[in-house]
């Protein structure tokens, strides 16, 4: 019978996901999570498989958490649609700019990474950026509708460049811009989006 697991498997993803995080894939080895788990590598391997099967754990929930978090700041109705997009864009740009540990997004470093010679980490990363882009391309859709961002332009590629922005601003961000920088960044991409035409009123 298998013993119960005297550990929180949760914290231990959490441990293992900030290792990663900081000192990458190939950087980490599974003595380091070890220690910084407390766990002995026996534990690690049989509650998680080799070190590989736990990245791929760890980068599975990072991604799912991306995704969920996006959709919680877009989701809403067709009236605030534009400004939940606003909120997003200068969000990730000062969530950026504050990181001192210059650590960037997981998502975009992993896949920078690993995704050329793992076909696991870029099928994940690929499926994570295509939910970001639809997350996105339904924001921009209520806000076009809400008559607040043109609606000549398709939604599909207006969301395409704010996902390219973000992840640019997240890259710079890492190479150590300022936030000051980070914010005019996200301020010209948003005045870029197209906006209604306002109808000049006829005379009497």
């Amino acid at each position: 019978m298998a013993r119960p697991r005297s550990f929180d498997e949760r914290a231990v993803l959490r441990t293992a996901r900030d290792q990663f995080w900081s000192t990458g894939y190939a950087g980490t080895k599974i003595d380091d999570i070890a220690a910084a788990t407390g766990l002995g590598k026996g534990s690690l391997y049989g509650a998680f498989g080799d070190k590989h099967a736990l990245f791929l754990r760890v980068f599975d929930d990072y991604c799912t958490d991306a995704v969920d978090g996006t959709r919680r700041d877009l989701a809403g109705p067709d009236s605030g649609a534009y400004q939940r997009l606003r909120d997003h864009v200068f969000a990730i740009a000062e969530a950026t700019g504050t990181d001192r540990d210059l650590r960037g997004c997981l998502l975009a470093k992993s896949t920078a990474e690993c995704a050329e010679h793992d076909e696991a980490v870029a099928a994940r990363a690929s499926r994570a950026f295509r939910d970001l882009a639809d997350q996105l391309t339904d924001c921009v859709t209520a806000a076009q509708r809400a008559g607040d961002i043109a609606g000549d332009q398709p939604p599909d590629r207006l969301a395409g460049l704010l996902l390219a922005v973000l992840r640019g601003i997240e890259a710079l961000g890492k190479g150590g811009a300022t936030p000051a920088a980070l914010r005019a960044i996200a301020e010209t991409a948003l005045a870029l989006l197209p906006k209604p035409v306002m109808e000049t009123p006829r005379s009497p």
